[in-house]
Order: C-alpha cells, then sequence, then structure tokens
C-alpha cells in the first residue's frame, strides 16, 4: 500500500522531494513528502498506512478523503487498509492543492 500512495505522491508532483524523518532504533523513520515544506507523511501500522496532510485542515477534500484525525486544527489524514480502494484522482487532486499551499501557487 505505502508503495502504491509512493507512486501516486510522485505522479502528482514530479518536483517532490521523499526524505526519511524521525528514525530511531526500531524505526528507519517515517517518508515524508516535501515540496516547500512537507505536503504528508506515510506511517506505516499493523493495519492502516496512514497518510497525514501537514496542512490537511486547510485543504477543499470534495471526495471525502480525510477519515483520520479530523478533530485537529491543521492535520489531516487518511487510513488505507489492505485491499482498500484508492481514487487516485481525487488523492492526486488533493496532492496538488497541498503543493499549491506551500508554494503559494
Amino acid at each position: 500500500m505505502l508503495a502504491r500512495i509512493r507512486a501516486i505522491v510522485k505522479g502528482a508532483d514530479p518536483e517532490v522531494v521523499e526524505t526519511f524523518k524521525w528514525a530511531k532504533a526500531s524505526s528507519p523513520g517515517t517518508p515524508v513528502w516535501e515540496h516547500d515544506g512537507i505536503i504528508c507523511t506515510g506511517e506505516t501500522y499493523k493495519s492502516v498506512v496512514k497518510m497525514t496532510f501537514a496542512k490537511g485542515a486547510s485543504l477543499e477534500d470534495p471526495s471525502g478523503l480525510f477519515n483520520s484525525s479530523l478533530e485537529g486544527n491543521v492535520r489531516r489524514a487518511i487510513d488505507f487498509r489492505e485491499g482498500d480502494e484508492i481514487d487516485e484522482r481525487a488523492l492526486e487532486a488533493l496532492i496538488r492543492e497541498a503543493v499549491a499551499l506551500n508554494t503559494g501557487a
């Protein structure tokens, strides 16, 4: 699932930079996709891959992709479970919107 998300992020923004942050002895770190600031992260858990948008509360989500961390004032997340279908067009649009917010475009 994380590999699919990675491909969608890179397809939506060819200028995205992927780094790993918050590494520790038990984890190689969390993938972080950035373009003039953090766009989103890809956290892996036993039952979900959580895609957290750093400024998600400021993004329009007409397709209703956000399904986690909805109570926060800044971040929003999407929990993907094994076998979930990904609305790639809607996710790409959300990623592009996050990039535009970061770049002021």
